[in-house]
């Protein structure tokens, strides 16, 4: 059976499923041994500035959420400081706050975010995709790294460093 999957901007009647998808994924992140949302960062109130700003996308499957992810276009103020060096310099769409919800874990849909992801920078005639992470989470740095995205260097995010990756486009 082949579902369809859509990337579509989150409304704010999505935002308590998305909050329990990132709690969902904090708690993951903690059983894995992860430090990255451990802190409180994010919380409903992040899920909302998303939505309010545009920002918030789901992934949905045959209508379903199954992702939620922050798409932010050319604006990370930590981005402008890397300890290395980004591929370009020319516009950018930054992903932040990957989320899954916990029935869909294990089955590929980060990787197919990613493909949406770049789908929508390529129709909005982006160059480049900019995403960090924590050292510790191997799931994405591996989903990073099956998706052809390039180590660039390390910047500093909600309090600590973070691995910085950028993938050209376009």
């Amino acid at each position: 059976m082949n579902s369809e999957t859509k990337l579509r901007k989150a409304e704010i009647e999505d935002r308590d499923i998305i909050w329990g998808m990132i709690q969902q994924s904090i708690e993951r992140r903690k059983q894995d041994g992860s430090t990255q949302w451990q802190n409180g960062y994010p919380n409903i109130g992040t899920v909302e500035s998303d939505i309010a700003k545009g920002f918030g996308y789901v992934l949905t499957v045959d209508g379903e959420i199954a992702v939620y992810a922050a798409l932010i276009l050319n604006d990370e103020p930590a981005y402008s400081t890397i300890e290395g060096a980004w591929l370009s310099d020319g516009e950018f769409v930054v992903v932040h706050r990957v989320a899954v919800d916990g029935k869909f874990a294990g089955q590929g849909m980060v990787k197919k975010l990613f493909d949406h992801i770049e789908d929508f920078t390529r129709s909005q005639e982006i160059q480049s995709i900019k995403v960090d992470t924590n050292y510790d989470n191997i799931a994405m740095l591996k989903i990073l790294e099956s998706k052809g995205y390039s180590y660039c260097g390390e910047v500093l995010l909600a309090g600590g460093m973070r691995k910085a990756y950028e993938k050209i486009i376009i």
